[in-house]
């Protein structure tokens, strides 16, 4: 078995090949797994040639594909940059998976959806993207063959990379006073540790289709700041809830409002559901934390 992870050295693409190297271990050498993990320096997959040449040399089995240009906000100006990466990077490796016979597992958003509805988002709702974001992660999936899994995550945490929970533990050291978060914004928080085993899973299986992939229990960037403060022994009063609408300055992408994925293909499939966010966001803490 062979595995090319894109996007190795991202938030999620690490976890993915730290849980195959964890999975190795112990294994006999024909039961091992042999994994090719490429970051940006080994792989530009906005090149058609080198996302070819690469998946030629190494000719994998599977493609677990979560590299992304995921700067929501400046992809509403770098409009070329994100559908270069999100939708022609995947269209490309799709190319290159059908010629090899190899199954493609990419990594979508809740970024397709409006936040319109009342309920969580299904895997069959209709999307409707507001952000270049949005748009260009939906091409993304519309450019991968019918045979390839497409999950979809959302408010995704991590070891690596940037994030919301980076952010909050960073203005808890920086000052003292109070911390604004939206409070009318509502999703489910992924954790990239626990979300890594479920994507290999899915992908090494050749399941088909769009799953939801999130840890469990919807909640607000304002109860998920107060959790994150509490967790690193601040003060979580420190912690101001605000509309979207009082953001100063206003972000330049939209965000959907409500954007909570219920996770149904997963349950209806009978598998493993990712665990409570709140005992993964305190584990991550206390890593982060040192």
């Amino acid at each position: 078995m062979r595995v090319l992870v894109t996007g190795a050295r991202g938030q999620v693409g690490s976890e993915i090949v730290a849980e195959l190297d964890r999975r190795n271990d112990g294994r006999n050498a024909k039961a091992r797994i042999d994994v090719v993990g490429a970051g940006h320096e080994e792989l530009d997959i906005a090149k058609r040639d080198s996302v070819h040449a690469l998946v030629r040399t190494f000719v994998p089995d599977v493609i677990i594909h979560p590299a992304a240009f995921t700067a929501v906000d400046a992809c509403e100006t770098e409009v070329d940059r994100a559908f270069s990466v999100n939708f022609l990077g995947t269209r490309y490796l799709a190319e290159a998976a059908v010629s090899i016979g190899a199954h493609l597992c990419y990594l979508s958003t809740d970024y397709v959806f409006d936040g319109t509805l009342d309920r969580p988002y299904l895997e069959w709702d209709d999307p409707n993207p507001q952000s270049v974001y949005g748009r260009s992660k939906l091409a993304g999936e519309r450019a991968c063959d019918a045979s390839s899994t497409i999950i979809r995550t959302s408010w995704v945490c991590g070891q690596q990379g940037a994030n919301m929970l980076k952010t909050i533990l960073r203005l808890v050291g920086q000052s003292d006073g109070p911390l604004r978060f939206v409070n009318d914004q509502h999703g489910c928080p992924s954790f990239a540790k626990d979300l890594a085993p479920t994507v290999i899973d899915l992908a090494l299986t050749r399941q088909r289709g769009i799953f939801h992939v999130t840890n469990q229990g919807p909640t607000t960037w304002f109860d998920f700041a107060q959790a994150i403060v509490g967790y690193a022994g601040a003060d979580a009063r420190r912690v101001e809830p605000i509309a979207t609408a009082e953001l100063i300055p206003p972000r330049p992408a939209k965000r959907p409002m409500n954007s909570v994925l219920e996770n149904a293909v997963l349950k209806a499939s009978g598998l493993a559901l990712l665990p409570d966010w709140h005992e993964s966001a305190e584990q991550l803490v206390r890593q982060l934390r040192g």
